[in-house]
C-alpha cells in the first residue's frame, strides 16, 4: 500500500519562538521526527507533501487569528531543519509542496486526485496544529475516501486540546494513532 506522509503548517509564524501564532517550543521539539518520518517515506518510495498555510494580507482568517503565513514572507517559510530537507529533496519526484488557503490541506488544493494519481491509500499526517488544521486535514482526507494516520509524537498545538482531538480523530474517523 503505497501511503503520504502530509507535514502541516510547519512554518516559521506557527514555530518560531518569535512566529505571529506560534505553538513555540512544543512545535519546535517535534521538528526532528518529522524529519525523521519524511527521511523514511522517501526511502520507502511513499510520497512526502508539505501543506502550508498560503493567505494574501487581506485574508479573512485574520478577523479571527494574528497576519500568519502570508504569501512571500519570511513566517510562511518552512522552519528550521525541515526548510534545509526541503531544500535538499524539492526536486525529488515524491515531494510535493502545497499552499493552502484554509484548515483542512484538502480543500479546493486537488490533492485528492494528486494523491490518488499516486496510488496513495493512506495519509499519515503530523505538523501544526494538532486541534485545527491537523484534525480538520485527517477529516478531508477521510471524507475523500483515504486511510489515515495520526503521528502524535510529529503533532503540537499551541492549546491544551491536541489529546483530545487526537481521540476525536480515532473515534471519528478510524485514524489509526502513531505513538
Amino acid at each position: 500500500m503505497r501511503e503520504a506522509l502530509l507535514i502541516v503548517d510547519m512554518s516559521n509564524d506557527f514555530v518560531a519562538d518569535d512566529g505571529s501564532l506560534t505553538a513555540g517550543k512544543p512545535a519546535q521539539e517535534i521538528v526532528p521526527y518529522i524529519v525523521e518520518k519524511a527521511k523514511e517515506f522517501l526511502e520507502e518510495d511513499h510520497i512526502v507533501v508539505i501543506a502550508m498555510d498560503a493567505h494574501q494580507e487581506n485574508d479573512p482568517h485574520f478577523e479571527l487569528w494574528p497576519p500568519h503565513n502570508v504569501v512571500g514572507t519570511d513566517g510562511q517559510q518552512l522552519y528550521g531543519e525541515l526548510n534545509t530537507w526541503y531544500e535538499e529533496h524539492k526536486d525529488h519526484p515524491n515531494v510535493l509542496m502545497l499552499p493552502k488557503e484554509n484548515y483542512n490541506a484538502f480543500y479546493n488544493t486537488g490533492l485528492a486526485d494528486k494523491l490518488r494519481a499516486l496510488n496513495v491509500e493512506k495519509v499519515h499526517v503530523c505538523g501544526v496544529c494538532t486541534d485545527i488544521c491537523d484534525f480538520l486535514t485527517i477529516a478531508g482526507a477521510d471524507a475523500e475516501g483515504f486511510k489515515t494516520a495520526i503521528h502524535k509524537r510529529g503533532a503540537s498545538t499551541f492549546t491544551g486540546q491536541g489529546d483530545l482531538f487526537i481521540e476525536h480523530m480515532k473515534r471519528c474517523f478510524f485514524t489509526e494513532i502513531i505513538e
